[in-house]
């Protein structure tokens, strides 16, 4: 629902009713449908994106991990991006936004104090201590995740109406989508959600790219129901709605506006306007760096596969003297590295078990929790929950991708506790596995359970869990620029 303070025109057509959302948008989103969403919806001036050209941001580092959002921020105080603001209306503003940023500059230096003192400082009694070496900087991490929890605050905009907006498939492949956006969306819920926008340090778009698809394209009956245009059109229009009738997109550029999208073609909802989207955070399982996701900017999201009802698989992994299988999959040949995978291994090994249709007296989870190594190709597209899914099981994942920016790279080292192996070398798949020694491989599947906690979904979230680790991705991508207020 619309807050009260909103400036008046013509509603756009998807904040009306939801069956008008679903008559109207299939009617008007038709492929054959010359005009645009926009034309359809009001008549007023469009968004503008040249409003924002004056706001830019450098280059990302190829691996967007802490150690680089840290030395940022810890090196030297200046050295976080300073995005000049337009000019605002009010001085009311100003001093919101005077208040936002000194909070920020507060927790860098936080943070800069913990790096060097190799210890964190909290007001309250810490039950958990990140150590060892599964993190990139676990000093830099604590302090952030406790800042974090003192500080970060989101507003979720409430335009939009159900169920493409403030609504997410909380169940199954893309369940992790719908599970934040409701973590985020309930008022009240959450101790991050802002309880005016003055107050907050990100701004969250609560769309479902998942949901858009099911209603705005389903059925697909032809190839060109799958251009992606409508998606474009709807979420761009979405953002001309709340950039036209609030001050903090236009004053950021979109540098503190995210979406979160576990759906394959969420990446693509800024390639019609590269400009307008040029700062925007995308939260996404398809973290494809060959296919414009940006490490620094843009957030790597873990892909869950939820079953009904549940938070999560069962717990079968077993002890580590207790895993016969050298390495396990099971899955379609889904993509070209599947396709190779299966051309090498299937069902052609008594240690390296790969299926494609798991026989049907055999339990998925079980031979997990008695594979020493889990191998998680690529499929379509570069995520897969099975990544989740061997940690869950404490088995060590063997991540086969090309271009993949890893979940949590921030903070995670991931060759601490998991292996990783190019698709030109998945011939050479048991002899790489069986090069491990032993004591390496105890270290590593000791650093998986280790690693657990921070892929537990929980509701409500907790500190550490997969909520908070995707909260804190965002909160270091909002740390690592400066917004200036106008004098």
């Amino acid at each position: 629902m619309a807050s009260a303070t909103l400036s008046s025109y013509t509603t756009p057509l998807f904040l009306l009713p939801p069956l008008l959302v679903l008559l109207f948008l299939f009617l008007f989103l038709s492929p054959q449908n010359e005009y645009h969403l926009t034309d359809i919806l009001y008549s007023s001036t469009f968004f503008s994106p040249t409003k924002t050209s004056n706001t830019t941001l450098p280059e990302n580092p190829a691996n967007g991990s802490l150690g680089f959002s840290i030395n940022k921020i810890s090196d030297q105080k200046q050295s976080s991006v300073k995005l000049p603001l337009l000019a605002g209306k009010h001085d009311k503003k100003n001093s919101s936004l005077t208040r936002i940023e000194e909070d920020l500059a507060r927790a860098r230096a936080a943070i800069q104090k913990a790096v060097l003192s190799k210890n964190y400082s909290s007001v309250k009694e810490e039950t958990f201590i990140p150590k060892g070496c599964i993190y990139r900087n676990r000093y830099a991490f604590h302090q952030s995740h406790i800042e974090m929890v003192k500080r970060f605050k989101i507003w979720t905009y409430r335009e939009g109406g159900q169920p493409i907006f403030h609504e997410g498939p909380v169940n199954n492949i893309y369940a992790i989508e719908g599970q934040f956006i409701d973590e985020m969306d309930f008022i009240g819920k959450s101790p991050f959600m802002a309880k005016h926008p003055d107050e907050a340090h990100a701004f969250f778009l609560p769309l479902s790219v998942a949901k858009i698809v099911h209603f705005i394209y389903q059925p697909i009956t032809s190839k060109a129901d799958y251009s992606r245009d409508r998606l474009q059109r709807l979420v761009t229009d979405y953002v001309e709605v709340v950039a036209d009738r609030y001050p903090y997109w236009n004053r950021s550029g979109g540098a503190d506006h995210f979406m979160v999208s576990c759906h394959d073609w969420a990446p693509s909802v800024s390639y019609a306007n590269p400009k307008l989207f040029k700062n925007f955070i995308r939260v996404l399982c398809n973290a494809n760096t060959s296919e414009g996701f940006r490490p620094g900017t843009d957030v790597s999201l873990p892909e869950v596969y939820l079953p009904f009802g549940k938070l999560g698989p069962a717990r079968l992994g077993q002890p580590p003297n207790n895993r016969p299988i050298l390495a396990f999959f099971a899955g379609g040949a889904h993509g070209n590295i599947r396709k190779i995978l299966f051309e090498h291994w299937k069902e052609k090994d008594n240690e390296v078990l790969i299926y494609e249709r798991l026989p049907i007296d055999k339990n998925y989870t079980k031979l997990m929790g008695q594979s020493k190594f889990c191998l998680c190709p690529s499929g379509y597209e570069v995520a897969s929950p099975r990544a989740v899914e061997a940690i869950h099981a404490g088995c060590v994942p063997v991540m086969i991708s090309d271009n993949y920016s890893l979940p949590f790279n921030d903070v995670l080292d991931w060759s601490q506790f998991s292996v990783q192996i190019p698709v030109a070398k998945i011939p050479e798949i048991k002899n790489i596995l069986e090069g491990i020694s032993r004591d390496k491989y105890l270290k590593m599947q000791e650093r998986v359970i280790r690693v657990q906690r921070h892929f537990v979904l929980n509701r409500p979230a907790r500190p550490f869990d997969i909520i908070h680790m995707i909260l804190h991705s965002v909160w270091l991508r909002r740390l690592n620029f400066e917004l200036q207020v106008p004098h």
